[in-house]
């Protein structure tokens, strides 16, 4: 089975913790998220019950894309996105080249609570898609350039889009073909 979330900003990623959390959502016994979403990450969180799919889905070598809507501090340059076509040098060694584009504002949902606005400095909006995962990747590569991030919100993984949930909102596509034993 696997379960597509739209994983509400300041929600954690995993079933246990502090805070909002998966189990607050989603009430599916044994899936388990297949990748991460950081808690001030909003957006497509894929969960299942089968090992082989989440490997599938998580592990890097499988290189799936992840797309992301980026809201930024500021206005990229053509070179700004251009090096974020090529890869960012971050501190942990350069990241592998994304597709990066401009994008015009999206018809999101409302934040809450809303991001902090500056009435001198614009915002913009950038789709980015990467095929590695590392922690916080995608905030570091636009603070790199000196666009911070201000919203961040996965939008597809691979095949699988958020298209039509609301945030807290889950589907299940397929069944599990796991039988539970007493």
């Amino acid at each position: 089975m696997l379960v597509l979330f739209n994983k509400p900003y300041r929600v954690l990623s995993q079933f246990s913790g502090e805070g909002p959390n998966l189990s607050d959502f989603i009430p599916i016994p044994r899936i388990y998220p297949a990748g991460r979403l950081d808690k001030d990450s909003e957006g497509l969180l894929l969960l299942t019950d089968e090992g082989a799919l989440q490997q599938r889905i998580a592990h890097p070598r499988h290189k799936l894309w992840k797309t992301y809507w980026v809201q930024v501090e500021g206005i990229p340059s053509p070179t700004q996105i251009e090096h974020l076509r090529r890869g960012v040098i971050l501190n942990d060694g350069p990241t592998r080249p994304a597709r990066a584009h401009m994008l015009p504002e999206p018809e999101l949902w409302p934040r809450h609570p809303p991001i902090r606005v500056r009435r001198t400095v614009p915002t913009a909006w950038i789709e980015l898609m990467i095929r590695e995962g590392r922690n916080r990747q995608v905030r570091r590569m636009t603070a790199a350039l000196g666009l911070p991030t201000l919203r961040l919100v996965r939008v597809a993984v691979g095949p699988w889009r958020l298209a039509g949930l609301a945030p807290g909102d889950y589907r299940v596509i397929g069944q599990s073909k796991r039988v539970d034993r007493p």
